[in-house]
């Protein structure tokens, strides 16, 4: 991988292979992109070339002849002028075409790169969620990508076509006189510590303007998601100087950037200049000289000066920009190898099961399970219980006990550090993913739903389930009125994470969902916990229709909801206290009874 050294990227042929690797299924345009390099290279030359040919040969004995030499040599010059005229049109067309070529090829390898990396982030464990920031993610699929595309339209292809047109340019300078080239190139080193200390000066600046991206999104992301806490806690002024301290990061990255480049673009006006007036000083300290010794070399000093300054202009203007895009060939790398670290990333959620039956009947076992998010620092411990098909088993415990730790592992959105969990006598791992949790209805505390209408948030845009289905379902809950009260009823956009709803109408929305799917198995995670009374009503009428004849799970933090329960498991510090129905646990006056006279007779919470 390219590594970075206080601020410095060395460069990884290795690294440039991989991306390239995502050009092959395109190696046609590849390949002629690089032809058109080595013509652009070709034609380069030419005009120089011509317009040598045109003063020494034409327009010098058009003025010493006689008139019908003049008129001749009009003709031919008209015709030489017609022909660089055709030249660079032509060296325009190629130079439009190459451009749109590489800008192409960057482009579409972007496209390829970033629904890999998506499709990527989509089968991560949840861990990786929950240790890296959103904002990160966002930058590696958006800004580190995009960037990967400037190695194709400004980077390695372009720095190729920039070094064959300099290379083609001095071997015409060299072939024509060697020695006015060495006198037109004297300057030359100084421009090459300028190059070498501007490309230097930009890197660093461009890693950090990189960082400061990538601070700012995360930043941005998460204060955005949680403004309703930052404005409750009276924040804003505290967490806008964050903001301020890390955005003045990012403009200082990119004022040393440009500084850079305003001292760099000058240097290299004044190294040609320099050059230019070179060249024109040996002409002029040579041409007596030369004049008297030999008349005819004497004159074709003149068309060699004329296509040297052409020359001078050809070879400076790939300079001026080869140093930037080597830069920016470095930055593409940097972020290709921040991207190809979500690609190489193992912590995946494994689908190597194959059982994928229609549908299951139920039977959850738990069989001395543990599990940690971190290390060896479990969670849950030694969990084990069963539940019959069709039973409710409901989940109690304080904050941090590991309720929604059992229904994660589950829904296989963690890997299970010990034990095994079976389904109808099946190890969930042995379970095709998609045919595990189409059995699996989850509808969670925290509701979540996109923008969009209601309808698709009920369908998740699923073409099979009709509007028919999602309106008998809705009835079945008594939701139907009130969506239909809504501005365009189940055409109605609910915003983003569905902001213009309540809580309570959020997680009814999510109990349609849940019926549309039918799933055998169902999981409620502290279903009425955040809600009203009122909603709470409607909501408990909801999840005894939706748990008829299903296996369900629930997750109480209110335990007036669990009264009915087949079986109540109580959890402490990731482990099983007591398990059985309301009134055994009562009669035991244990770690149950506390958590109930807590609610009921004190009025305290659980």
């Amino acid at each position: 991988m390219a590594e970075k050294s206080k601020g410095k990227i060395i460069f990884d042929l290795s690294l440039l292979k991989r991306v390239f690797q995502y050009a092959k299924p395109y190696k046609r345009k590849f390949i002629l992109s690089v032809i058109m390099a080595i013509l652009l290279a070709i034609v380069s030359p030419i005009r120089p070339w011509l317009i040598q040919i045109t003063i020494n040969d034409y327009i010098h004995k058009g003025v010493t002849g006689d008139a019908a030499v003049k008129l001749s040599m009009e003709q031919v010059i008209i015709w030489i002028t017609i022909i660089q005229i055709g030249l660079l049109i032509l060296e325009t067309a190629f130079r439009f075409y190459f451009s749109y070529l590489t800008a192409w090829l960057g482009q579409t390898v972007v496209k390829d790169l970033r629904v890999n990396v998506y499709r990527k982030i989509l089968g991560l464990n949840l861990s990786q969620f929950d240790t890296t920031p959103i904002g990160t993610l966002t930058t590696r699929t958006i800004n580190d990508i995009e960037a990967i595309n400037d190695i194709f339209s400004d980077g390695l292809i372009p720095i190729i076509a920039d070094l064959l047109s300099i290379i083609a340019v001095l071997i015409f300078m060299f072939w024509v006189d060697w020695r006015l080239t060495l006198i037109s190139l004297a300057s030359f080193p100084i421009l090459l510590v300028a190059t070498y200390l501007f490309k230097e000066s930009v890197n660093k600046s461009f890693i950090r303007v990189r960082n400061a991206v990538a601070n700012l999104n995360a930043f941005v992301q998460e204060h955005i998601t949680g403004m309703a806490i930052v404005q409750a806690f009276a924040a804003e002024d505290k967490e806008f100087n964050k903001f301020k301290t890390i955005n003045k990061e990012h403009r200082n990255a990119n004022i040393n950037a440009i500084f850079a480049y305003s001292v760099f673009f000058p240097v290299v006006e004044i190294v040609l200049a320099v050059g230019t007036g070179l060249m024109v000083w040996w002409a002029a300290t040579h041409a007596l000289g030369i004049y008297k010794v030999d008349e005819v070399a004497g004159r074709l000093l003149i068309g060699k000066m004329f296509s040297f300054f052409l020359c001078l202009n050809l070879l400076f203007r790939p300079l001026r920009v080869i140093a930037d895009k080597f830069n920016v060939l470095q930055m593409g790398m940097v972020a290709s190898e921040r991207v190809f670290k979500v690609l190489d990333n193992e912590d995946v959620i494994t689908t190597e099961g194959s059982f994928a039956p229609d549908m299951v009947k139920g039977k959850i076992a738990f069989e001395n399970v543990s599990f940690a998010y971190v290390d060896d620092r479990y969670v849950l411990k030694n969990i084990s219980f069963e539940v019959k098909p069709g039973d409710t088993v409901a989940i109690v415990g304080h904050t941090g006990s590991g309720k929604t730790s059992i229904i994660s592992l589950l829904n296989r959105l963690y890997h299970i550090k010990q034990g095994a969990i079976k389904i109808d006598d099946v190890k969930i791992e042995d379970f095709k993913l998609e045919a595990l949790r189409r059995q699996i209805g989850v509808v969670l505390q925290d509701v979540f739903l996109f923008s969009g209408s209601v309808l698709d948030n009920i369908t998740l845009r699923n073409p099979a389930i009709t509007r028919e289905q999602v309106v008998a379902a809705a009835k079945m809950i008594d939701m139907h009125d009130f969506i239909m009260q809504l501005p365009g009823g189940y055409d109605y956009n609910v915003m983003e994470r569905g902001g213009s709803l309540s809580l309570g109408q959020r997680q009814l929305l999510s109990f349609i969902r849940a019926l549309l799917y039918n799933p055998s198995i169902l999981i409620l995670d502290e279903a009425t916990s955040s809600v009203d009374t009122e909603s709470e009503r409607l909501i408990q009428k909801a999840i005894d229709k939706l748990i008829a004849g299903r296996t369900s799970i629930v997750i109480a933090h209110r335990l007036s909801t669990i009264r009915k329960a087949s079986k109540i498991i109580v959890l402490d510090k990731g482990e099983v206290k007591e398990m059985g129905t309301h009134e055994q646990l009562i009669a035991q006056q244990g770690f149950y009874y506390k958590l109930h006279q807590m609610q009921f007779d004190k009025h305290i919470p659980a």
